[in-house]
């Protein structure tokens, strides 16, 4: 693997699984490749083909066509050499076990034994060394997942809804350490259906719908998709001239009033807050910009029927 080249790479990947009355296609023709020290989030509904590109990834499934490369050879050998590892949403832990047991038993494995504590106060979990998985709560079995993963000192991790069971204020600290983990050179690549967790985390997000990539890029531009913008501002005492004014405007779409309250939707918000302020009389103004959720409902056409 030389320098320049990508840490994972994906070539015209399908993933067809037969089925009665006709094959399921959960991949199709996927072309992706991400960078060492990117955080990527790929993000879809259900059924959008994000665990299925993932398990290639790992080499758990293999691809119907296609190649999968990660750091430059197949994705068994770097799982075999603990170069990935990946944080699942559930299963693989041993629920009699406490969490302290089971970090021993997999850093055995990994003959990883003097990076117990390390993992452990890095996923947030030293505290609960003598607690029996059984009893921890969705999210602290996540974090001990995140310890998990982190054992073989892995170049790639792989999360599929990393933070599925975490409140808001540990999936936050969570990503805290995912972004600490990325300035020592790690790769990131995570699944989420999270729209606020990619949007907040992710410099870079994927969008897929029935297998195929429909945007890549990095988000704030992919946010950017739609559009539109909305700025909104008090107006005292308007009235239906100041409404026709700001339909006027360029690139405007629509305008409300509600009382006061003036709310401009469109391309040209420059434009349309220089008219509130310096001829219509507005004040507290506001401008907002498109969410990451806008840019996918108007990818996928899910919001058209709204």
């Amino acid at each position: 693997m030389t320098a320049s080249a990508p840490v994972l790479s994906l070539r015209g990947v399908r993933k067809v699984y037969p089925s009665s009355p006709a094959p399921v296609v959960a991949v199709d023709g996927v072309d992706l490749q991400v960078d060492a020290g990117e955080i990527v989030a790929v993000l879809g509904p259900n059924g959008a083909g994000k665990t299925t590109t993932l398990d290639m990834v790992l080499g758990l499934v293999l691809p119907t066509a296609g190649t999968v490369e990660v750091l430059g050879g197949s994705p068994e050998m770097a799982a075999r050499g603990g170069r990935v590892s990946a944080v699942l949403q559930s299963g693989g832990l041993l629920r009699d076990l406490t969490v302290g047991e089971t970090v021993l038993a997999v850093a055995a494995l990994h003959r990883a034994r003097s990076r117990v504590e390390a993992v452990m106060e890095r996923a947030g979990i030293a505290d609960l060394a003598r607690r029996k998985v059984r009893s921890c709560s969705g999210g602290e079995q996540q974090r001990l997942r995140f310890a998990l993963a982190l054992l073989p000192d892995p170049q790639v991790l792989v999360l599929d809804e990393p933070t599925a069971g975490m409140d808001v204020g540990a999936r936050r600290s969570f990503w805290e350490t995912m972004h600490e983990e990325t300035r020592d050179g790690r790769t990131v690549l995570f699944a989420t259906h999270y729209l606020e967790e990619a949007q907040a985390f992710a410099p870079r997000t994927v969008l897929v719908d029935h297998g195929r990539i429909l945007a890549d890029g990095p988000t704030a531009q992919l946010r950017g998709i739609v559009g539109d913008r909305t700025v909104l501002a008090t107006v005292p005492g308007a009235a239906d001239g100041v409404l026709t004014r700001l339909r006027a405007v360029p690139g405007v779409r629509e305008v409300h009033r509600a009382g006061d309250r003036v709310t401009v939707n469109g391309t040209s918000s420059d434009d349309v807050a220089r008219l509130l302020l310096t001829e219509l009389g507005g004040r507290d103004l506001e401008i907002a910009a498109p969410t990451l959720e806008s840019a996918f409902l108007a990818l996928t056409g899910e919001g058209q029927a709204r």
